[in-house]
């Protein structure tokens, strides 16, 4: 029995959807807060269980039976949440005999500072549980540069950036949900730790293929941080070197290249 939290959301979606065609809907279960919201999976033949990361004995009951859990973060980021809502679900993992556990991780979380420690005390938490596991240290969402909002730098002809020349490693959130996907369905799984990280590429390449895509020239323009508003955060990260490194983790498990940036570009102005 596969069992797969988060279900209602983008990540646990995917995932669901993948596992859907790779094994009877009766060896899944699928978690979520509200049922309700789950309502196709139960259409499918999927059981759906009550589960909240704030409820230690929803969790027990949810996770009852399952050879492998798909536990996908907590998206409270709130200081002190996030790591709470996680030994709960590890706690829980423990005390239903779950067989293995895989932890949407995050990239850096080997010793991460920020955000990125709850990350590193979750994996510090699933060590010492003694409950077999699997890491998927995944890099940020393409989606975080290549989305719809570009259409406005097609518009403009600039494309702004505070990326410090620094390369980035980005994955589609689709090619994310298949590599967790083929982890739930492999034993040769058991005890890894993968650096889920796609083909390199920088900002001013983006800008290049905007060109290409959209047959209109778009420039790149190095600006400070604090232009960019909301994304600004993103574009720090960027600039600090986070998302520089290569893997190859991800090709294994898809058994082909991540999505490459033409492909990103092409959907994210469609």
């Amino acid at each position: 029995m596969i069992v797969v939290t988060g279900v209602t959301g983008n990540l646990g979606g995917l995932v669901t959807k993948d596992l859907l065609t790779r094994v009877p809907a009766t060896d899944l279960v699928a978690v979520a807060r509200n049922p309700q919201k789950a309502a196709a999976l139960a259409d499918q033949g999927v059981e759906v269980r009550a589960g909240d990361y704030e409820d230690p004995e929803s969790l027990r009951t949810a996770f009852a039976g399952a050879d492998v859990l798909l536990f996908v973060s907590s998206p409270d980021i709130t200081p002190g949440t996030r790591v709470r809502q996680h030994g709960n679900v590890i706690d829980a993992a423990r005390a239903a005999g779950v067989g293995r556990i895989v932890y949407t991780s995050a990239i850096g979380a080997q010793d991460g500072v920020g955000f990125l420690a709850d990350h590193t005390a979750t994996e510090k938490l699933l060590r010492e549980s003694g409950v077999p596991h699997t890491l998927l240290r995944n890099t940020f969402y393409m989606q975080a540069l290549v989305n719809p909002g570009l259409r406005a730098a097609v518009e403009s002809g600039e494309l702004l950036a505070a990326d410090g020349g620094q390369p980035v490693n980005f994955v589609t959130i689709a090619d994310l949900a298949l590599a967790a996907s083929a982890t739930l369905t492999g034993p040769e799984h058991d005890g890894a730790a993968y650096e889920v990280r796609g083909p390199l590429w920088t900002v001013p390449d983006l800008a290049r293929t905007l060109s290409e895509v959209s047959g209109r020239p778009v420039t790149y323009r190095a600006v400070p941080a604090d232009d960019l508003g909301p994304a600004a955060f993103v574009h720090q990260l960027i600039a600090s070197g986070l998302f520089a490194q290569p893997s190859d983790d991800l090709e294994k498990l898809l058994g082909r290249p991540g999505t490459g940036l033409h492909d990103a570009v092409v959907a994210a102005l469609a």
